[in-house]
């Protein structure tokens, strides 16, 4: 097991920040504290997450509720927020749309560094959604969150910009790593596909022009996604951007701009 994973369990077991126990390594535990910590330690050791366990999971330098109701947020998905924020900056009030949100991360963190965006997201998961409303409160950020399936239901809604992070893993291909994590939110399909398709049938005239969108997957199925996204957007600018260990992990599209950057 990693020293990080008994850190973090340990500084949980104790109410403490990593860091405070990093300072304080002559703590002592009481035997209720000892206890739970060996309970979380065999937990850890089969593969539950350090996050569920510890019902915590930091993101772009947030922390946010998670349990296993929802995806643990990923450092590689920071990238699609910091793409989107570049993008948002040239907007005076932009609109945002999280598709997925799961625990609410991606939506939660553009609000909380863009308060003059208006930022939708949309979740069909109940217990996830609870998560991601619990995560607004508690950031104190202002989310106009729905259950749904992708889109919000309102069609007159445009967006000036869409991140996506959907279940993206063939059916046939899903970890046994990944078995504490709901299966819903990993399982795309037979190809992986299945609901960036349904998303790209109908996402094309929810944008406005200029608009951003940024599709979350994996190599195995960038290309493929690139491809559906090119027929869903012809015209549009498309590259696939990497991740922290340059591997293939987002497919980016621009809408061309049909006159005003600014809205």
């Amino acid at each position: 097991m990693k020293t990080a994973d008994r850190e973090l369990l340990l500084a949980h077991v104790l109410g403490k920040e990593r860091s405070w126990l990093l300072a304080h390594d002559d703590v002592e535990l009481s035997s209720e504290q000892e206890r739970l910590f060996a309970e979380l330690l065999a937990r850890r050791a089969e593969g539950e997450p350090v996050a569920y366990l510890a019902g915590t999971a930091w993101f772009c330098g947030r922390p946010f509720e998670v349990n296993p109701a929802v995806l643990v947020p990923r450092p590689e998905t920071e990238q699609l927020v910091e793409a989107a924020l570049a993008h948002l900056r040239a907007y005076a009030s932009p609109v945002v749309l999280d598709v997925g949100t799961g625990s609410g991360a991606i939506a939660c963190t553009i609000a909380a560094e863009m308060p003059n965006a208006v930022v939708y997201a949309t979740e069909r998961s109940p217990g996830a959604l609870a998560v991601a409303k619990r995560n607004a409160l508690a950031l104190r950020v202002t989310l106009s969150l729905s259950k749904g399936d992708l889109l919000p239901s309102d069609e007159s809604v445009r967006f000036d910009a869409v991140v996506a992070n959907l279940p993206y893993i063939p059916t046939a291909d899903i970890p046994d790593a990944l078995r504490y994590e709901p299966r819903e939110a990993l399982d795309g399909g037979p190809d992986g596909l299945r609901e960036y398709r349904r998303l790209l049938e109908r996402l094309p005239q929810r944008m406005n022009a200029g608009a951003l969108i940024l599709l979350e997957a994996a190599p195995p199925t960038i290309a493929a996604l690139a491809d559906l996204a090119a027929a869903a957007f012809p015209g549009a600018r498309m590259s696939i951007g990497s991740d922290y260990a340059g591997l293939d992990r987002y497919v980016r599209i621009e809408k061309a701009a049909g006159g005003h950057a600014v809205n």
